[in-house]
């Protein structure tokens, strides 16, 4: 066996795959899970169901993967592992249809603008962080690029519309993949809001909303990412170096909420994949939301001052395990529409992919804007627990308190590599920097951090007694440690756990 350095890069030259497609898919973002889950769909819609679509990706910030997703030509290896008709399951394939990648925050600016004159395009796709899809009120038409994903789109579609002279057929079918409420709604609203701040005009304002059609999407399947504790032992039984190699598990779901004709358009189901096109996606999206997304949220920071790095350690530890059981079965279940059993069902189905033997999913790895997560995934299950309880949540609002405590960038004298917004970071650095480790300290912190209507979308020091449990938690794992506190929690007194 060739070692690691011998072996040659993949790209085209050294992988016999597929001529490129013509390049119909727009996609803003090169992360993992568009990886993983998008374009994973999307090649096995070209080799299953003779899609012929080339998707060309554009990358959303100034750093990003697109040099190293251009070094390979567009090919990487997305490696699936877990439970697959119920048998534990390892398989992995070279997604070829990726054509190029485009870093539009310089030279290739105009490259990126002139995708707007390709009459193939027919679809773009985006995953931008759940901050990704907000307003930016100093973007201009005339930046290069605009700040905002938005920004970006509206720019893009106001070229589109002038170089085809309006033209209703050179339309697009638009699908965020931002886990936010009715995502498609939300984009296709600041979208007109700069339409009209840019005065582009009556025309093409009708033109976006005839031409134009905007889908709220869900997306559902764990992607823990690059395997960088084990890639050599990949890159050695793959026989070819892939510096974008992505591990995700094997269930995969997407909810399109969009006209019917998509599924032909969309032929999803030609090649097996479990790709619904539906009227009400609400039904799903909260299940997924709250359930899985918010029992990994709320685990995130729990864990990681814990101790734990990954996500089948938490729910294998006596101790985590129990928490993350009981705040999603005690709190957050009881707060669903739908019925327990269906949801409890669920529930064991999340928590099975939360131990997939085969994934190392790091909890780091989704820490990434763990505020506007904490807001989307978990504020919802605690204030409905609290409209209908009186009480408060407590495993949620411990979670609360760790989160808060996890953006101090600590962890037993380590520091953490925190990355939210910058205001943030700011903020959450000027108030740790003033914190005096006393009960009234914590809870002046804790009243400063929940007043952030920007961040909650409410004043949550109106929530009673939220912001003097909140304090009490931050206190208590400030000065006792997350160990000790949690274990009080749970009852739990686990040696050498």
């Amino acid at each position: 066996m060739k070692q690691v350095d011998e072996l040659d890069q993949l790209n085209r030259k050294s992988f016999i795959v597929t001529e490129p497609h013509p390049e119909r898919v727009l996609q803003f973002g090169e992360g993992n899970f568009l990886r993983a889950f998008v374009d994973w769909q999307f090649d096995k819609m070209n080799k299953l169901a003779e899609w012929n679509t080339g998707v060309v990706i554009v990358q959303p910030q100034p750093g990003g993967l697109v040099e190293k997703l251009n070094v390979q030509d567009g090919l990487y290896t997305v490696i699936l592992e877990g439970i697959k008709d119920g048998q534990a399951m390892k398989e992995h394939t070279v997604v070829e249809c990726v054509t190029r990648g485009i870093n539009p925050y310089g030279p290739e600016f105009l490259e990126y603008e002139a995708l707007s004159q390709k009459p193939e395009l027919r679809f773009i796709v985006s995953n931008t962080t759940e901050a990704g899809i907000a307003y930016a009120p100093e973007d201009q038409l005339e930046d290069r690029p605009q700040k905002s994903f938005p920004g970006k789109l509206t720019a893009f579609l106001y070229k589109r519309f002038h170089f085809f002279e309006g033209d209703q057929s050179k339309g697009l079918v638009i699908i965020p993949c931002e886990l936010i409420d009715r995502n498609g709604d939300a984009l296709k609203e600041i979208v007109l809001k700069y339409a009209n701040q840019w005065e582009l005009g009556a025309e093409f304002i009708a033109w976006i909303e005839e031409a134009n059609t905007f889908c709220n999407s869900l997306v559902d399947r764990i992607v823990p990412g690059y395997p960088k504790d084990r890639i050599h032992e990949i890159q050695a039984e793959l026989g070819y170096k892939d510096d974008l190699v992505v591990v995700g598990e094997q269930y995969h779901l997407w909810v399109i909420e969009g006209p019917q004709w998509l599924k032909e358009e969309l032929p999803a189901y030609l090649a097996g994949l479990n790709v619904l096109i539906v009227d009400d996606m609400a039904p799903y999206r909260t299940r997924k939301v709250r359930i899985l997304n918010g029992a990994h949220t709320a685990l995130t920071p729990v864990a990681y001052l814990y101790g734990l790095d990954t996500v089948g350690q938490a729910v294998e530890h006596d101790v985590m395990g129990e928490y993350i059981q009981s705040l999603i079965r005690e709190e957050i279940i009881p707060t669903l529409d739908s019925p327990a059993a269906e949801l409890n069902v669920y529930a064991d189905d999340v928590i099975e992919r939360f131990r997939n033997p085969y994934v190392s999913h790091y909890v780091m790895s989704i820490a990434l804007n763990s505020v506007s997560k904490f807001k989307t995934r978990n504020l919802p299950s605690l204030l409905q627990y609290v409209a209908q309880h009186k009480a408060l949540p407590a495993k949620i609002v411990f979670s609360l308190a760790s989160l808060l405590v996890f953006y101090r960038g600590d962890r037993n004298g380590g520091s953490i590599a925190l990355a939210d917004e910058a205001e943030v970071l700011s903020t959450f650095g000027e108030l740790w920097s003033t914190y005096d480790g006393t009960l009234a300290g914590a809870k002046r912190l804790t009243e400063q951090v929940l007043s952030k209507q920007t961040w909650w979308g409410q004043d949550l020091n109106q929530v009673e007694g939220l912001v003097e449990q909140t304090a009490q938690h931050v206190y208590e794992i400030t000065s006792r440690g997350m160990k000790e506190t949690l274990d009080s929690l749970t009852g739990n007194s686990v040696p050498g756990a």
